[in-house]
């Protein structure tokens, strides 16, 4: 007979291991999957800056084994597995993975969502190293410099509005010739007098700078060749849509904002989800299905921060003891 436990959190990110946290310390028999290391996403992530009580910068992926390691101390179990299938009906929920069959009262979603990328050519090479998804997490390193913002939507649009308070100058480059962000953004970006707008542009390839053993910087790899060390990135190669003419503008850093792909496939025919795949769930993180609640970057939010993932996952675990109690 397989073991049954009180919750079975589904992915290690911050909103995963405060559920565990706070889930082990009311007493309930925990165990949390996740398919890579503490942290999820946010161990991709190479400087954190904005969350409460960290004194000195700290990476991703060390603030994720401490958050693992901070639920553990209480008894939460950490099982490294990829769920490949889950039955979230009924009083038993049972989640399907590649090491095994498990079986749980409650459920808790934490398996957030990812960036989209942008498509050009090693793009993850220079994720954190010019190259970024997120203007509040990473837009004071831009203070007083030169910035590209791509894309056209409502999160382009404030990620511009952010950097544009930050940085000397933002450069807003959309493949269309007009914003399909919400009108509420039209007027503050237009006003911005540090705005700049490309309009029917794609973004082709990213300029490097390397600098040499001499140390001097030479501008070098217009398109991403092979690894270098100390390099930079100095501009973009944008190209026109409509005729096809190609351009290179100048900017100290890269900031993609073409929207994020919420990990909600495996579940989508179960569970409610909006019209861009995020679990309809508000505050208390309940979703539609009793005994079943979201966290973090996978549900409907207006700011999907560690911070707002940390305070879904104290919510969530306090909602499962509520919901366990009332059994």
């Amino acid at each position: 007979m397989r073991h049954l436990y009180d919750v079975i959190i589904i992915g290690g990110g911050p909103g995963g291991y405060t559920a565990a946290l706070y889930a082990a310390r009311a007493g309930l028999d925990t165990l949390v999957l996740e398919k890579l290391s503490a942290g999820g996403q946010m161990a991709l992530t190479t400087q954190i800056d904005n969350y409460p009580g960290i004194e000195e910068t700290i990476d991703g992926f060390t603030l994720g084994e401490k958050m693992q390691q901070g639920a553990e101390r209480f008894g939460a179990k950490t099982e490294i597995a990829e769920v490949d299938g889950v039955h979230l009906q009924g009083p038993v929920k049972t989640v399907h993975t590649n090491e095994g069959i498990f079986e749980a009262k409650t459920v808790i979603l934490a398996m957030g969502a990812h960036p989209r990328k942008l498509g050009i050519p090693d793009e993850a090479r220079l994720v954190g190293h010019g190259l970024h998804y997120c203007a509040a997490c990473d837009g004071m390193f831009y203070k007083d410099k030169t910035v590209v913002v791509v894309g056209g939507g409502n999160s382009a649009a404030a990620d511009a509005l952010i950097l544009s308070r930050i940085c000397k100058k933002v450069i807003l480059v959309h493949r269309r010739d007009e914003l399909r962000a919400t009108k509420v953004y039209h007027e503050p970006l237009i006003q911005a007098e540090n705005v700049e707008f490309q309009w029917n542009q794609t973004v082709e390839s990213v300029v490097e700078s390397t600098v040499s053993d001499d140390g001097h910087d030479g501008r070098q790899g217009r398109r991403f060749g092979g690894e270098r060390n100390n390099t930079r990135i100095t501009g973009v190669k944008l190209k026109n849509v409509k005729n096809g003419e190609e351009q290179e503008i100048a900017c100290d850093g890269v900031f993609v904002s073409v929207g994020r792909v919420p990990a909600t496939r495996m579940i989508e025919t179960q569970i409610a989800l909006d019209e861009n795949g995020y679990i309809i769930a508000d505050e208390s993180t309940k979703t539609n299905l009793p005994g079943v609640f979201a966290v973090g970057d996978i549900r409907t939010k207006a700011l999907r921060q560690i911070v707002t993932a940390a305070a879904d996952g104290a919510n969530a675990a306090y909602a499962v003891e509520e919901y366990l109690a009332n059994k």
